[in-house]
C-alpha cells in the first residue's frame, strides 16, 4: 500500500492534515466491506524526544483520535538524534505497518529524516582512526590542502562543500576511505525504496508569518519556558538530566537557553524565537521545494482534505502525474 507523507513548512498545519487523512483513509472501504487501519509515522527530529511537546508543538496524546503514532517520545533529551538510527527504527515502523495490513501516514518537516525514511540513502560507517588521522592533518596542514585532496578525488563534493567546512571536508574524505566511493555515492537519490506520494503544504508568506506569531505566542503561553526548565540540568533549575546538543538547538529551547545565559533579555528571546521559526520554514521550504515529486496543497483551502484525498485516491490508482512534469507551486519565499 502507498505510503503518504505529508510535509512541508513549520506552522502550516501537517500534524492537522495527517490526523485527518488516517482518519478518513482508515474510513475509506479498499474492497467490499473491507477497510484498512491508517497509522502515523512522525518525521520531525525534534518530536523525536520525550517531554519536547510544548515547544515542538507536539499532538497531545488525548488528540491522537485513537490513531497510533510511531517515533514519538523515543529519545531522552539527553540524546543526540541520529539520521542513521532513525531510518532503521521508522522503516521497520512502515514494515510492521505494512504487515498488519494498515496504511502508513508520515508526517514531518525534517527533510533529511523524510528523505532517510522514503528514498535510497546509505549511511557509511565511521571509522574513528581515519577520522583523527584526518583531523590531525587539517589542523597541520590547513583545510585548504584537505578540499583539495576532496576536489581531486570527487569534485561534486567538494564543489558542495566549500573550502571552509572541515568537519565536512573530513568527513567525506572518511567516507571516500571507507567506502572506496566518492562521498556523493552515498548521497541520498530521489528515489523511493518503496511506494510513496508526498503532499506539501504551503501558503503565502504573509500568511505563515501570522501562523508563526500565532504559534509562538500559544507556545509561550502554554508552558514553553517551564518546559524548557524542567527538561534543563539542575544547574538550570530544573530536574532533568539536561538537554544534549541536538536538543539544545531546537527553536524555542535554543532561544530560552540563551536567556538565561544572559544572551537575550526575556522579550528578545520570544521574539528570537518567532524570527527564527520564520527562518526555519523558508529553510523547509527550500529542501521540500527542490523535490519535484512533491504535490502541493494550499494549507489555507477550505477543501484541504479533499485535495489530499483525492491525491491519494490518484496515487492509489497510478494516475498521477509523472514527477516533474506537473506545475509546482511556490509561494513561500516567493
Amino acid at each position: 500500500m502507498i505510503v503518504v507523507a505529508v510535509v512541508g513548512p513549520t506552522a502550516t498545519g501537517k500534524s492537522d492534515l495527517a490526523l485527518d487523512l488516517a482518519q478518513a483513509l482508515g474510513a475509506t472501504p479498499v474492497a467490499p466491506a473491507t477497510t484498512v487501519d491508517a497509522e502515523i509515522v512522525n518525521a520531525d527530529a525534534y518530536q523525536l524526544y520525550r517531554g519536547m511537546d510544548v515547544g515542538t508543538a507536539k499532538v497531545p496524546p488525548a488528540e491522537r483520535r485513537g490513531i497510533v503514532h510511531h517515533q514519538l517520545d523515543v529519545l531522552d533529551p539527553a540524546q543526540d538524534a541520529s539520521v542513521a538510527r532513525y531510518q532503521e527504527a521508522a522503516r521497520a515502523d512502515l514494515d510492521a505497518i505494512a504487515g498488519r495490513g494498515a496504511r502508513a501516514v508520515v508526517v514531518g518537516g525534517s527533510g533529511l529524516y523524510v528523505r532517510a525514511l522514503l528514498d535510497q540513502m546509505d549511511f557509511p560507517g565511521t571509522d574513528p582512526a581515519v577520522r583523527e588521522r584526518l583531523e590531525a592533518r587539517a589542523e597541520a596542514e590547513g583545510r585548504r590542502a584537505l578540499h583539495a585532496e576532496l576536489a581531486r578525488l570527487d569534485p561534486q563534493a567538494a564543489d558542495s562543500i566549500g573550502p571552509h567546512n572541515t568537519r565536512r571536508i573530513v568527513r567525506a574524505l572518511e567516507v571516500i576511505e571507507i567506502t572506496g566511493r566518492p562521498y556523493t555515492a552515498n548521497l541520498p537519490r530521489q528515489e523511493y525504496v518503496r511506494p510513496a506520494v508526498q503532499i506539501g503544504l504551503d501558503c503565502s508568506r504573509e500568511v505563515l508569518d501570522q501562523r508563526v506569531a500565532g504559534r509562538v505566542d500559544r507556545m509561550w503561553d502554554g508552558g514553553l519556558v517551564e518546559e524548557v526548565r524542567a527538561l534543563a540540568s539542575p544547574e538550570q533549575g530544573g530536574t532533568g538530566s539536561g538537554l544534549g546538543v541536538t536538543a539544545a538547538r531546537a527553536v524555542g529551547y535554543a532561544e530560552v537557553l540563551a536567556w538565561w545565559r544572559g544572551e537575550y533579555t526575556e522579550p528578545e528571546a520570544r521574539e528570537a524565537i518567532t524570527a527564527n521559526t520564520r527562518r526555519l520554514a523558508r529553510k523547509q521550504m527550500g529542501w521540500f521545494g527542490r523535490d519535484p515529486r512533491v504535490h502541493w496543497l494550499d494549507a489555507a483551502s477550505p477543501h484541504l482534505l479533499d485535495d489530499a484525498l483525492a491525491i491519494v485516491a490518484a496515487a492509489d490508482a497510478g494516475t498521477l502525474p509523472v514527477a516533474g512534469t506537473e506545475p509546482v507551486r511556490r509561494s513561500l519565499g516567493s
